[in-house]
């Protein structure tokens, strides 16, 4: 049996380790989305032989496991697996498998898994250069916001998230979008809350990056993100007052132009939670690639 512990901020060292070399650019292999999403998901973790072994709790109860990922060869970790969920009498699950992740699995142990595809959890990945120029007739209309926030606001600026007064500023902006929300926000969006209060608590250990934007110098929207791959950078949180037209947009674009674009080829958006909101805006950019996900069960 594995010996899971729960996973706190002082792991982040042993973790790390084991996802240096991760060429995955699912957002689960992430310390950041481990830590910050404890509170719904009570996330647990293990290293052996340099490799990572996660097991969840699904808010129905349920237990899931990611693919194991590290130094350990694949096949060999898998039955670590396997063998852990017999011994705790539960069915083996294991959630949010991508494209390459499935690849390697089948070839590894071919015809032992079967899959269902999980739509609300597959991830929005965007060519960097895109979510800059909004070239094209489908990306008008976001053109079109950035250029009314503009022409409506003659005093905003952008600015990178560095400061702890920032990071004060943003929480205290968290608060208010909070407020100006609460009753109409999904279950989902309570955690969403929680996991955002982390990263901006503990930006600077976690090695976060972000942007805001100003409008006569109050913050009216900011965006977390950080490395995930070689050529893939992961954005966490974009958070901005919906009533503002363009908040939205112009945080995207300038985000990927000042902090992303020169290092990495591709953003990951992570994926919409099956919120239709959340699912239009994330297609309103016509994603390069939709990351599927799948749900893996012993055939």
């Amino acid at each position: 049996m594995i010996d899971f512990k729960k996973i706190t901020l002082s792991d982040k060292p042993i973790i790390d380790n084991c996802l240096k070399n991760n060429i995955f650019r699912t957002c689960n292999f992430c310390f950041t989305n481990l830590i910050a999403w404890q509170a719904k998901f009570k996330t647990c973790f293990a290293v052996v032989d340099e490799t990572l072994f996660l097991r969840y709790r699904e808010e129905n109860g349920e237990y899931c496991y990611f693919s194991p990922i590290g130094k350990m060869p694949l096949k060999e970790s898998l039955a670590l697996i396997i063998k852990d969920a017999e011994k705790n009498g539960i069915p083996l699950i294991i959630k949010v498998v991508g494209d390459q992740m499935w690849d390697c699995i089948e070839h590894e142990m071919p015809n032992t898994f079967q899959f269902s595809h999980d739509r609300n959890n597959d991830e929005y990945l965007y060519l960097s250069e895109k979510l800059i120029s909004l070239k094209g007739k489908k990306l008008q209309r976001k053109r079109n916001h950035i250029n009314r926030f503009k022409a409506e606001n003659s005093d905003w600026n952008y600015s990178p998230l560095r400061t702890v007064e920032e990071l004060q500023e943003c929480s205290a902006m968290l608060n208010e979008w909070e407020d100006l929300n609460i009753g109409k926000a999904e279950t989902s969006l309570r955690y969403d809350y929680i996991a955002i209060k982390t990263m901006l608590e503990n930006f600077h250990f976690l090695q976060l990056c972000g942007g805001i934007i100003r409008i006569s110098g109050k913050i009216v929207a900011f965006t977390i993100g950080e490395r995930l791959t070689g050529d893939t950078f992961v954005v966490h949180v974009e958070k901005a007052f919906g009533d503002i037209q363009g908040a939205y947009p112009i945080i995207n674009q300038q985000f990927v132009e000042h902090e992303i674009s020169a290092d990495y080829t591709y953003i990951n958006r992570e994926e919409d939670m099956g919120l239709d909101y959340l699912r239009k805006s994330k297609m309103s950019y016509y994603p390069e690639n939709l990351l599927k996900a799948r749900i893996l069960r012993l055939k």
